[in-house]
């Protein structure tokens, strides 16, 4: 027996499918390569707060050695491959919508933040990156005084 698909609206389908495909494209999930196949781009939560930056980055799926974190002057640069897996002897894949390759994201930085003390940790496929804020960019209180 062969495991079928039923599409009993078929052209609503093919309407469907190309709709998801403008999201994905231009909202960055991922994008369509003629030269390489489908590249990806993973998402990216950028947070602030009085002290900090902080970028989440979603990596499921990766090891720390499949992706680099690089700082060069203000550009913060996150790069890896995610490898396509190989299913076991006598498997073969039916539909694969998991995107893999190579990716490439860039982050400029504002002049206020401390480039030495940036820290990162990835936990549970999510890369999480503290960018501290220099003591000028904290906001302070003003004393008023009343006379």
């Amino acid at each position: 027996m062969e495991l079928v698909t039923w599409t009993p609206f078929e052209s609503l389908n093919k309407v469907q499918s190309r709709i998801n495909g403008l999201f994905d494209e231009n909202y960055g999930r991922s994008r369509f390569n003629t030269a390489t196949g489908r590249t990806w781009y993973p998402a990216v939560d950028i947070l602030e707060s009085k002290d900090a930056y902080v970028l989440r980055a979603e990596l499921p799926g990766m090891n720390k050695e499949d992706f680099n974190l690089e700082l060069e002057e203000a550009t913060l640069t996150l790069t890896g491959e995610r490898k396509f897996s190989k299913p076991a002897e006598g498997v073969e894949y039916r539909s694969v919508e998991r995107v893999t390759g190579k990716f490439v994201r860039s982050f400029t930085l504002p002049e206020s933040v401390k480039h030495d003390a940036i820290q990162a940790t990835y936990k549970d496929g999510i890369l999480e990156v503290q960018i501290p804020k220099a003591e000028e960019a904290k906001p302070r209180q003003i004393q008023i005084s009343v006379h």
